[in-house]
């Protein structure tokens, strides 16, 4: 029988081993992209979480709270201490009623018991006064048992109906306990000349010319 001749089909061009298809090759060029897109997230959620963090510590710092409670005990004493030295005989109700608010303890009760002879004292004289604080530092402070000390430097300006104005200064000593409707002044008393004092449970005059329900 006849024999059919061989004929081999030509071959395609050899590709390179390894070599990726075209698709391949631009997958590939993204990557870098990618990487650097996913890098760049990182970093920044990392530096928000560090700043949040940084954040956190600073607020619950110890020291930054005690600063804080200082702070706060200082601001109530200043405004306790003026609201002690001012006083409106036309408005000698309210007036009162804030120095019983401003107060606590043994200082609160001597307000109370005293309120009906002072407030005819008040109106006899017709004597009004007004205090601005001048400076104010704390001097002592304890947060767990809820105690602390202030000195306040206050202008005290008095008006009578029969004598001449009279502004003067003063340092005055008050302690302060924590209620549970914030720091209120306990005890209030002139500070004496020297390093040391000690504060008396007891009202202040708010000026010389004033009457008060219990001297200091």
């Amino acid at each position: 029988m006849p024999r059919i001749p061989f004929t081999s089909r030509p071959r395609r061009p050899a590709e390179p081993v390894g070599a990726p298809p075209p698709r391949s090759r631009q997958g590939a060029s993204h990557r870098p992209l990618l990487a650097a897109a996913l890098a760049l997230t990182l970093a920044a959620a990392f530096a928000a979480a560090w700043t949040g963090w940084s954040w956190y510590g600073a607020a619950h710092d110890g020291d930054a709270v005690f600063a804080r409670n200082r702070d706060t005990v200082l601001a109530a004493g200043e405004q306790a201490v003026q609201n002690m030295n001012t006083l409106d005989h036309n408005d000698l109700g309210h007036g009162l009623d804030i120095w019983e608010a401003s107060t606590t303890g043994d200082l609160h009760t001597q307000l109370v018991q005293g309120r009906a002879d002072f407030e005819k004292q008040v109106t006899q004289a017709q004597t009004d006064s007004t205090a601005k604080v001048l400076s104010g530092a704390v001097t002592e402070l304890d947060t767990r048992t809820g105690k602390a000390s202030v000195m306040i430097a206050l202008q005290i300006t008095v008006k009578a109906p029969k004598a001449d104005t009279s502004v003067k200064e003063s340092r005055l000593l008050g302690e302060l306990t924590r209620t549970a409707s914030g720091w209120k002044l306990s005890a209030l008393g002139q500070a004496p000349m020297g390093n040391s004092a000690t504060v008396t449970p007891s009202a202040t005059s708010s000026a010389t010319s004033t009457p008060s329900p219990t001297s200091t």
